[in-house]
C-alpha cells in the first residue's frame, strides 16, 4: 500500500524470477497524450518505497513503471490502498483520498483500473484463513467457515463485486469517452498445485486450493466485466504461476503473512509490481 519516488527513466531491465526482462522492447507501445491510474493497493504499491504515504503511492509500483515506458504528456496516479469501487465516485476514508474519479478529464487518453479485490474482500479473507490455519496444517477450517448449508458464501461474495466493477468502467467511459481503458487483473498468491507451505503461509492444504479458486473466479468476473464494459482485460494471474508467496525471496513476486522485503503483507513486491506492468505493455502493444 505504500511507494517511493519516482522512477528515473525507462527501466532498462524488469527482473523476472532471477532473469531481467527488458521493460521496452525494439516494438514501443502505442504513445498516448495523457494516462490516469485508479485502483487499490495492488496498483498503489503497497510498502513499497513511498512516494505519497497518505495513500502509500510508490514510486516503483506499476503505474510508474507503465507511465517510464510510454511517456504520456501527463500521468495521474490516484490509487490507494484500502480504495474499494465506492472510492471511485467518493471520498474515500480514513485517507481522505478524493473521489478517484475526479483524475479523469474528457480528453484522457488511457486509463488502468485495479479494483475489486477490496470489494470482497479478498485479502481479509486470505488473513482469516491464516488465522484459522496457523495451528491446523490440514483439514480446511477456512473452507467450513465460509460454507453455510453447503452455500460457499466466499464465492457468492467474488461474484457480488462483478456488478460494482462494472459501474466503475460504465464511470471511466462517461468521464473520458475516448479513453482505451485497461481493467487489470489480480496475480498468483497461493501455488498453482499442491498443498502450499504451511507453516511459512500458515494456510491449512485444505484450504489452499479453497482460496485458490476464489482468485481465479475473481479474475474470471472482471474478465467478463471488461468484455461487458468497452475495457481491455490484463492478466496478471498466468505470468506470475511459479512466483506466489510460498516461493523464496528473489523468486516470489507477493510477499507472504511475514514479508522478507519491501512490500505489504500479501502484496506484490517489486518484481511483482514490474510483471504488472510488463503485462499491461504487452496489453498495450497487442
Amino acid at each position: 500500500m505504500y511507494k517511493r519516488p519516482i522512477f528515473t527513466a525507462i527501466l532498462s531491465t524488469l527482473v523476472a524470477g532471477t532473469v531481467a526482462a527488458p521493460v521496452v522492447s525494439a516494438t514501443p507501445p502505442p504513445a498516448y497524450p495523457s494516462y490516469v491510474a485508479l485502483g487499490d493497493s495492488y496498483t498503489a504499491g503497497a510498502f513499497l518505497p513511498v512516494v505519497e504515504p497518505r495513500c502509500g503511492r510508490a514510486d516503483r509500483n506499476y503505474p510508474r513503471l507503465v507511465a517510464a515506458a510510454i511517456k504520456p504528456g501527463s500521468f495521474t496516479d490516484v490509487s490507494c490502498i484500502g480504495a474499494t469501487t465506492k472510492a471511485m465516485t467518493d471520498t474515500q476514508s480514513p485517507t481522505g483520498n478524493p473521489p478517484q474519479f475526479e483524475a479523469l478529464k474528457r480528453d484522457t487518453a488511457l486509463v488502468t483500473v485495479g479494483i475489486g479485490g477490496n470489494d470482497v474482500p479478498a485479502f481479509e479473507a486470505v488473513f482469516n484463513c491464516a488465522v484459522r490455519g496457523a495451528s491446523v496444517p490440514h483439514g480446511s477450517p477456512c473452507k467450513d467457515f465460509y460454507t453455510r448449508n453447503g452455500v460457499d458464501t466466499l464465492a457468492e461474495q467474488v461474484r457480488a463485486v462483478g456488478p460494482k466493477v462494472g459501474a466503475v468502467l460504465d464511470g471511466v467511459h462517461r468521464r473520458s469517452p475516448k479513453a482505451q481503458v485497461l481493467l487489470i487483473g489480480y496475480p498468483v498468491q497461493l501455488p498453482e498445485t499442491g498443498n502450499g507451505c504451511w507453516p511459512i503461509v500458515p494456510i491449512s492444504d485444505g484450504d489452499v486450493p479453497f482460496l485458490r479458486e476464489k482468485t481465479k473466479l475473481l479474475n474470471q468476473v472482471l474478465r467478463e466485466q471488461a468484455t461487458s464494459h468497452g475495457a481491455t482485460y490484463v492478466d496478471t494471474y498466468t505470468s506470475s504461476i511459479g512466483h506466489d508467496m510460498c516461493q523464496g525471496p528473489g523468486t516470489k513476486w507477493l510477499e507472504g503473512p511475514v514479508p522478507t522485503d519491501l512490500a505489504a503483507p500479501i502484496h506484490p513486491n517489486e518484481l511483482g509490481a514490474q510483471d504488472q506492468a510488463r503485462q499491461i505493455i504487452a496489453t498495450l502493444r497487442r
